[in-house]
Formats: structure tokens, sequence, C-alpha cells
């Protein structure tokens, strides 16, 4: 997902991928393509599941986002992305889960 977002222009703070979804927190450079980088996240995502012997789709059309608006913390958004596994019962902490990352300075 790094590399597809060094080449999309956008700043990527935090990511978990879950079972059933995944969530993304970034900031658009200018001139960046979101919907690119969605793609691109998809298609690579899409071949390693071919390659490992899955078949068929693996993803829905299209994407939500959601543009912060100022009341919006950064840090707080990244932390409700990062306990998604702890909500959904995956792990007990949220860093034990090893499909997230954050690119984030620790507060």
């Amino acid at each position: 997902m790094e590399a597809e977002a060094a080449r999309a222009s956008v700043d990527l703070h935090v990511y978990c991928v879950m079972p059933d979804h995944v969530h993304v927190l970034l900031t658009p450079r200018d001139g960046a393509n979101v919907v690119r980088f969605v793609q691109a996240v998809k298609s690579r995502a899409t071949r390693a599941h071919w390659a490992l012997g899955g078949e068929g789709r693996l993803w829905q059309r299209g994407f939500y986002d959601h543009v912060l608006r100022r009341e919006e913390s950064t840090p707080r958004i990244a932390e409700y992305i990062l306990a998604n596994p702890v909500r959904a019962g995956l792990v007990e902490d949220p860093r034990a889960y090893p499909f997230s990352r954050s690119f984030l300075p620790p507060e």
C-alpha cells in the first residue's frame, strides 16, 4: 500500500485491512488522484489473492470516502481505524494486528 501511495502522490497516514473491508486515512498532495490510488491498491490485492489460489472478484465497485471536517482530529480518526480489529474481536491490542499500520508520530 505504501508503494501505491507514493506513486499516487498521497500521504498515507494509517491503514487497516479487515477481513471484509479496508480503512485508509490519507491526505492527497497537489495533483494527487485518490481514485487511481484506490484502483491500484485493489488491483494489487486482487493479483495477490489470485496468486494464492483465490478466484473471482475480490472488491465491490467503487469505494466510500469521507473528507475530514475541521473539528475531526486526524489522530482520533487514526486511533478509531487502528482499533477496528479490537472492536471486531480479532485482537485485544491493536498493535498485535498484523494488517494495519500507522505512519503518524506517536502522541
